[in-house]
């Protein structure tokens, strides 16, 4: 271990990623406003679904504009590499506080976009070929530690992995499920449309998905196989943007695939773009190692040994709970689950008293069509809408609220249930992270992790 803490390699892949990782959140960001979406997805509600613990992150009105502006900023000085820590810092934050405003639109990929500018504030992609080295706002380097590139790789690497062993299960690998029921939509296709009709399509696209995730990881580590297994990113990724909205996943992943290749080829990658931006030879010549200083280093490295044993853990805290994850969710967020389940349903919800008063509640006028959407299928979704028509009817009048929910949930095509007993008066439980016993029982098997 102390040898390898001392190795150090080019910083090149380090930059190239830095670049086109800034620039892509940029992208991202300028679809995501011209679109409409701000206004739709974070003006526009009326009542937000926080996270558990993170309830003090506020929904804020119009100046959610300003937020994303000032994400929007922080990456492109990210990408250039111009005051390229306090930038990294900005972007984590802002990206972030988006990302924990409201449930509903959580996305895998957003966590780990998070998880990345994380990373990315302690990494020393600054060193070469930015506006803070062309500055002399820091001293240029081209070599730096190697594990600072190498935990990238370890993010991505744990991602595919995780991904992969989630796909181990019994609804995935022996009934396609829920390929078998998403593929059909697609069957307008140009050419190869009329085969996602085909059952044994979907078995296939199950099996190689799993044995992709589970091996991609190790093929772009090793050499001789990393131009084939670009090349399989690239179709499997690309394939995956044309099949499903999954917005900006699948081309995060082609990008951080890059990483793997080696310093020679983003050397090269640089040294065109140089001669693009007629950079003068001298800012591409250095040949300095770039370290930190050791007590940094240190901290850097108790951090970053912290910020993986979480990422390992956090996916298997779903064995702390009983019953069944799909259907409970409990432990499901933040655990690279992609794309594993179908669930759809219902939810109506009755709210009364003790002095006779009752209410059938309209969801649309609480909730968008998404958060509704989501709510009705998320036991702790349920829960947080339950909260807020206590409160609600309690300032119209109510004593003492009760709220009842009638269900109706479809797990992976099976038939449809109760996910939560319409006995129960969900106005007086609280949530946490004990198990909810109130969840109705599956009464079936999804065999696997």
């Amino acid at each position: 271990m102390g040898a390898y803490l001392h190795k150090t390699t080019s910083v090149t892949p380090l930059v190239v990623f830095r670049m086109i990782f800034g620039l892509m959140l940029l992208g991202s960001i300028i679809r995501f406003w011209s679109k409409g979406w701000i206004d739709e997805l974070y003006i526009q509600p009326t009542f937000f679904f926080p996270f558990y613990g993170f309830e003090f992150i506020k929904p804020l009105g119009s100046y959610t504009y300003w937020l994303f502006a000032i994400c929007a900023v922080a990456a492109l000085l990210v990408a250039l590499g111009w005051y390229y820590r306090l930038a990294a810092i900005t972007l984590f934050l802002s990206f972030t506080y988006i990302e924990l405003i409201d449930k509903s639109t959580y996305l895998n990929h957003y966590y780990f976009t998070s998880l990345v500018c994380l990373l990315l504030i302690v990494l020393p992609a600054q060193v070469y070929f930015s506006v803070d080295a062309y500055k002399g706002r820091v001293k240029p380097g081209h070599q730096v530690p190697a594990w600072t590139i190498d935990s990238l790789k370890l993010l991505i690497t744990i991602l595919y992995v995780y991904a992969g062993l989630a796909k181990l299960n019994s609804d995935w690998l022996f009934h396609a499920l829920p390929l078998r029921i998403w593929l059909p939509a697609h069957n307008d296709l140009p050419l190869v449309g009329f085969l996602l009709n085909e059952e044994w399509v979907a078995f296939v696209f199950s099996w190689i998905g799993c044995l992709y995730d589970l091996s991609i990881p190790f093929l772009l580590w090793y050499a001789p196989t990393r131009l084939l297994a670009y090349v399989a990113v690239v179709l499997f990724h690309g394939l995956t943007a044309l099949l499903f909205p999954i917005g900006m996943f699948p081309y995060i992943m082609i990008v951080t695939g890059l990483l793997f290749f080696s310093p020679d080829f983003h050397q090269r990658v640089l040294n065109r773009l140089a001669q693009w931006l007629a950079l003068p030879q001298a800012f591409m010549e250095s040949t300095r190692l770039s370290r930190y200083t050791p007590p940094t280093e240190f901290c850097i490295l108790i951090l970053l040994l912290f910020f993986f044993v979480v990422q390992l853990l956090l996916p298997f805290r779903y064995l702390l709970y009983p019953g069944e994850l799909f259907w409970s969710e409990q432990g499901y967020r933040f655990s690279w689950r992609v794309m594993l389940m179908e669930k759809a349903g219902y939810a109506q919800f009755t709210v009364k008293d003790d002095r006779g008063h009752q209410v059938v509640v309209n969801n649309s006028t609480f909730l968008t069509p998404l958060q509704e959407k989501m709510m009705a299928t998320q036991p702790d979704m349920l829960l947080q809408y339950a909260h807020l028509l206590r409160n609600h009817y309690a300032q119209q009048g109510f004593h003492q609220p009760q709220v009842y929910v009638d269900s109706y949930v479809a797990l992976n095509g099976r038939l449809g249930k109760p996910l939560v007993a319409p006995t129960i008066n969900l106005a007086r439980l609280e949530d946490s992270f004990a198990p909810k016993t109130w969840i109705t029982p599956f009464d079936d098997e999804i065999i696997g992790f």
